[in-house]
């Protein structure tokens, strides 16, 4: 692995380790953690290995590996679309009028309304949204 790729498989480990304490601050007491959470740990598992997930997300390491295993057994499984999926937006060329609400997982909301201006970069300002709040 490259610099650059060990890079970014850092980052993306630090992005979710984040997305777990975050929902560790913000969670009811016993509540179980989301199934999204889960299943981005049991993928992670498979590139990083499951012991050191474990450990970088404080996670039973039996539970995950029990996740990951049920995974690997399952295929179909892991593939059924989340609550959140892909939806591409076309913005018309020039001025726009619209609303744009995004809602994660943890709770966290953002809403933009433009009106009479050109139209902006919408998967920037949604990437920027969901890299600040992972």
């Amino acid at each position: 692995m490259d610099t650059r790729e060990n890079r970014e498989c850092t980052f993306r480990l630090e992005v979710l380790r984040r997305r777990f304490e975050r929902y560790r601050r913000n969670r009811k007491v016993h509540s179980p953690i989301p199934e999204g959470l889960w299943a981005a740990a049991a993928k992670a598992a498979g590139t990083f290995g499951i012991s050191r997930i474990a450990k970088a997300l404080r996670l039973n390491y039996h539970d995950l590996k029990q996740r990951v295993e049920r995974k690997a057994s399952n295929p179909l499984a892991a593939s059924k679309p989340s609550a959140s999926q892909f939806i591409e937006l076309r913005a018309p060329a020039g001025r726009c009028d619209c609303t744009v609400e995004l809602e994660d997982a943890g709770g966290d909301k953002m809403r933009i309304h433009l009106q009479g201006m050109e139209t902006p970069d919408l998967a920037l300002l949604s990437r920027s949204f969901w890299e600040s709040n992972s």
